[in-house]
């Protein structure tokens, strides 16, 4: 496995790799890898010649009063992951921007509500970023997980419109043993909030297989919390992230919440009834 640490050596190196004919899956990440991680690339290994996984910590995703810099970092553990996968090349760029840079990217209607209403600009950092990467990696398909749903739905609906050539694929999302949803900030969670954390799942669970309507789920979802902050808590079209008004075809429970100064997600296909 390679290391790449800038924007140019992953350039030149999908652009040779594009002249012999290969294929190249991609797998754009945050780093502190956990399970769920290498899950996506363990799901895109077999199908691409090229396997790339790239770990930057984007500063235009974050608030000013977010976790940027005490985000989790383990270069090492992560290299070490990605190796053991059969990750081809692990593009670590210092910074993935050069002078000047000063395009932005935004996808309206997707990104007003859910998390987009509480992290202002949080979606057009992604939708930027995610841009960059494409471009660099030249990737012909790329994963990223359904833990963070509404993501999922911004970069599909990007490369949509844009007409970008990469294939995006949603990766299951992965839960630790005891169901909490796996996230690199699980980490800052104590034992106690862990234990509160749980009651996420537990409420997603009790949303997907209860009976009635769609207000009697968000009543009962509610009803099982144990949160210190509820930024939302909703039953929604899975395509448009709309609000659903009845369960007449399947719908997706979605969920942000915080424990303690954590903020976690959430979510669960509900199927049609």
């Amino acid at each position: 496995m390679d290391t790449l640490l800038s924007a140019e050596a992953m350039s030149g190196r999908a652009a040779a790799w594009k002249r012999e004919g290969l294929t190249i899956g991609f797998v754009p990440t945050m780093g502190f890898l956990h399970r769920g991680h290498v899950s996506l690339m363990e799901a895109l290994r077999p199908r691409v010649d090229r396997l790339v996984v790239s770990i930057y910590v984007n500063p235009l995703q974050f608030g000013p009063k977010e976790d940027l810099g005490r985000y989790p970092r383990d270069p090492e553990g992560d290299s070490q992951k990605c190796a053991a996968v059969g990750v081809d090349a692990l593009f670590m760029p210092e910074n993935l921007y050069p002078s000047g840079f000063s395009t932005s990217v935004e996808v309206s209607g997707l990104t007003e509500r859910l998390c987009g209403a509480f992290r202002p600009g949080h979606f057009e950092g992604v939708a930027t970023v995610c841009t960059r990467l494409f471009g660099l990696t030249r990737a012909d398909v790329a994963i990223l997980g359904e833990k963070d749903y509404q993501q999922l739905q911004v970069v599909r609906r990007l490369v949509r419109d844009l007409a970008l050539p990469v294939e995006i694929v949603g990766g299951e999302l992965i839960r630790d043993e005891d169901g909490l949803a796996l996230s690199s900030r699980n980490v800052y969670l104590s034992p106690d909030e862990r234990k509160r954390a749980l009651t996420l799942s537990k409420a997603m669970r009790a949303m997907a297989s209860g009976g009635g309507d769609v207000e009697a789920r968000l009543a009962l979802g509610r009803s099982i919390l144990d949160v210190d902050k509820l930024d939302y808590l909703e039953i929604v079209d899975p395509d448009t992230l709309q609000p659903a008004t009845d369960l007449s075809k399947p719908t997706r429970a979605v969920i942000a919440a915080f424990v303690g100064k954590t903020r976690l997600l959430d979510n669960v296909a509900v199927a049609a009834v």
